[in-house]
């Protein structure tokens, strides 16, 4: 039996490279760079980085970094992050031809941001843009509507005025 890598904390370790989608590669295969499992970034660097991440067609990876200031940051912040995650693992479902797995992750997404209290700390990310972006894809793939790249190209954030 093969023995998987594990952390300090006995955690197992995906250390497999992957593909620009987060598909995983034959061991020894050049994927793109990971995202460290340890991760932590303050909310404006995770959303920055975020931000360019999708901006380069890599929403698995950005997904990576949101996920991780959902997992390291304040509980009453993890609603935002989790939703915002989880709109990132849609966009990756819609790169990945996975039209099920997109709506139920984008669905899943708009309610976290959407029920996620008005006057909590959202570090300008634009809920409701996303929100609307999500009813957008999602009657996009509803209808089988093809999905460009450059139509899942969304701003986390609000832009300054």
């Amino acid at each position: 039996m093969i023995s998987r890598d594990r952390d300090t904390a006995g955690r197992a370790r995906n250390d497999r490279p992957r593909d620009r989608l987060g598909r995983p590669l034959p061991p020894g295969s050049a994927g793109v760079a990971r995202i460290p499992d340890d991760l932590e970034l303050g909310p404006q660097q995770t959303l920055a980085f975020a931000q360019q991440l999708l901006d380069d067609g890599l929403a698995f990876n950005a997904h990576e970094v949101l996920e991780a200031a959902w997992k390291n940051g304040p509980v009453a912040e993890r609603m935002l992050w989790q939703g915002l995650a989880q709109y990132a693992v849609g966009l990756t479902h819609i790169q990945r031809g996975n039209a099920k797995g997109a709506g139920t992750l984008l669905r899943r997404a708009s309610e976290r941001l959407g029920s996620y209290p008005a006057n909590a700390q959202q570090h300008d990310v634009d809920r409701a843009g996303l929100i609307a972006h999500a009813r957008e894809l999602l009657g996009a793939l509803d209808a089988g509507d093809a999905i460009t790249e450059e139509r899942l190209r969304t701003r986390l954030c609000r832009e300054p005025t």
